[in-house]
């Protein structure tokens, strides 16, 4: 499309939206500016009208009407004259507010231009109304247009419509001026995009980039995982160790007692010569020569004399050196978190230190003018009863919390949190995920690049969970700023995310069934608080409130009952950390 030029009117005051920067709204994954531009893609000069923008490249050409917001037909006029000296003879104006152009929208215009005589093609959406800023005109016909005007700031588009025109139905011409037209907007793409919670926990595990390893002690890092896996510097045991109170034996007996010391913790007996005995403790070196160990239960002493109770089993009772683990056997494989079992596990064979990836490191911010964590609340505030027990749930997925902060509700709050993230690698956002125009952290994602790896959830509630990957490698969890939608989600996804960024073994689903299973399903997968039932499985809330955090008072965790769900069905279990 050489033989045309491109307008694009990317500023406004978006009066109708509470003046938000409207061609930076995100819908399907991309700023409706990203749309416009994509659709003038083969374009030779395309001029963008409005507030400066960094990001754009630099063969992008941006001026400014004058004054700022003085209506489409002074950006128009801007953006022709900003043009080259030799202006290709047609000219795409196009407004940056439509989610859904596509570059097969201005090639049906140019098609349409180049059957007709008209000075100005435009488009129209399905409902018969022409998209004055979705056009193509000649550029003699635009020049003469605006140069009749006596000026051009303020001016309705009907002032400079030539007399002659076409128009042609094209699909993505529908413009969103008003927040409710954007969350319509934004529902027509999600509903294809929502992903259900196994499909969601799928694509973190297959996304997510692991975290480097580095050589750490393992009581420094609970919560991380092996990079590489333990095996054994000792042997287990390290020596021959009584299994057992009593006494450690030479011969079939009876026999002789020895009154050396030689219990756990005291002085090693010399060698034990047939048919001699002495007493011996749980985990004690046994003495050379020893046989066996019989224990108190099985022993009759009379004076120095030991002997065997009779109808007693003959048992070992001896742990030999290297029965449980030899040098160089595995203690545990690669993707094993750090727990006090694993610590334990590697102390008994000498191991303290390893190759670790992790534990994830967190930020938690907070979001929205309205919410006040301290102090007494203010008219139109209220309290943060998320933000406090945040630390508590995270840190029962593995998570360290790093800190905790707030974001004012402004058009490019998330900027400097999603570029300042040295030392972290998970951001949990809690709030601006939702369908409305103020979305701003959908906006911010989408203006650094990242990565979405989660867009939506099919889930009720949570569906506006927002999972990304940041370019320099952080995770961004994005949290309703519903509470319980907030933690039920925080509990469903974050240690699947814990476990990709750790490269650990995926988490195990706890199943069982749930007794009121038809009470509770519904078209949508569901999450909702449940108790232990007696004699096993649970029993869900049918309705919860889901403004606080109440219904998890007295609950022992959350079951996910899927859509026509029935009684007795195996659902998932999310334990509520203690």
């Amino acid at each position: 499309m050489t033989d045309a030029d491109a307008i694009v009117l990317a500023g406004g005051r978006a009066s109708r939206m509470g003046g938000v920067d409207k061609p930076g709204i995100v819908i399907g994954g991309r700023s409706m500016l990203e749309a416009a531009l994509g659709a003038v893609r083969d374009c030779g000069e395309v001029v963008v009208v409005g507030p400066p923008r960094p990001e754009l490249d630099a063969r992008i050409k941006q001026v400014r009407e004058v004054p700022p917001g003085s209506g489409p037909v002074a950006a128009i006029g801007t953006g022709l004259a900003a043009l080259g000296p030799e202006p290709a003879p047609w000219i795409v104006v196009l407004a940056a507010d439509m989610p859904f152009l596509t570059h097969d929208t201005v090639r049906g215009l140019l098609l349409r231009a180049a059957e007709s005589t008209a000075e100005a093609v435009f488009a129209i959406d399905a409902s018969g109304r022409p998209q004055y800023l979705v056009g193509v005109w000649r550029r003699t016909a635009l020049t003469a247009a605006l140069a009749g005007l006596d000026a051009l700031v303020n001016q309705p588009m009907k002032a400079i419509i030539p007399t002659e025109t076409a128009l042609v139905e094209l699909p993505g011409t529908t413009d969103c001026d008003t927040e409710e037209e954007v969350r319509r907007a934004r529902e027509s793409v999600d509903n294809d995009a929502r992903l259900d919670l196994t499909e969601a926990r799928n694509r973190v595990a297959g996304t997510l980039t692991p975290l480097i390893a580095y050589d750490a002690a393992f009581a420094d890092v609970p919560g991380a995982a092996l990079a590489e896996p333990v095996v054994a510097a000792g042997a287990l045991p390290r020596f021959d160790v009584s299994a057992m109170d009593g006494y450690a034996v030479c011969g079939d007996g009876p026999w002789r007692l020895r009154r050396d010391i030689g219990f756990a913790g005291g002085a090693r007996p010399l060698g034990l010569l047939p048919g001699e005995a002495v007493r011996i403790a749980t985990g004690a070196h046994v003495p050379d020569g020893t046989t066996s160990v019989l224990r108190d239960e099985f022993a009759v002493v009379t004076g120095d004399d030991l002997a065997r109770r009779p109808g007693t089993p003959i048992r070992g009772d001896v742990r030999r050196s290297g029965e449980d683990l030899r040098v160089g056997d595995r203690v545990a494989p690669a993707g094993t978190r750090v727990t006090a079992a694993l610590r334990s596990a590697a102390a008994s064979v000498e191991v303290t230190t390893g190759s670790v990836r992790g534990p994830v490191r967190a930020r938690i911010v907070m979001t929205g003018d309205e919410i006040r964590s301290t102090g007494p609340l203010q008219a139109g505030q209220t309290r943060d009863s998320i933000g406090p027990v945040l630390p508590d749930l995270l840190t029962g997925c593995g998570v360290r919390v790093v800190d905790r902060v707030h974001l004012r509700d402004t058009a490019h709050s998330f900027d400097d949190m999603l570029t300042a993230t040295t030392g972290l690698d998970l951001l949990v956002v809690v709030g601006a995920t939702g369908g409305g125009a103020a979305d701003q952290l959908r906006t911010a994602l989408a203006r650094i690049g990242a990565r979405i790896v989660v867009p939506r959830l099919a889930l009720r509630p949570g569906g506006s969970t927002v999972v990304a990957e940041l370019s320099d490698g952080p995770t961004v969890l994005g949290l309703p700023g519903n509470p319980f939608a907030a933690i039920a989600v925080l509990l469903a996804l974050t240690p699947a995310i814990v476990a990709a960024r750790t490269a650990a073994a995926p988490p195990r689903t706890v199943l069982g069934p749930l007794h009121n299973a038809a009470e509770i399903a519904a078209p949508v997968t569901r999450i909702t608080p449940a108790r232990y039932a007696p004699g096993g499985g649970w029993i869900g809330d049918p309705n919860i409130r889901t403004a606080h955090l109440g219904g998890l008072v007295d609950r022992d965790g959350l079951v996910i009952v899927g859509p026509s769900a029935e009684d007795g069905d195996l659902v998932e279990f999310l334990p509520l950390p203690s």
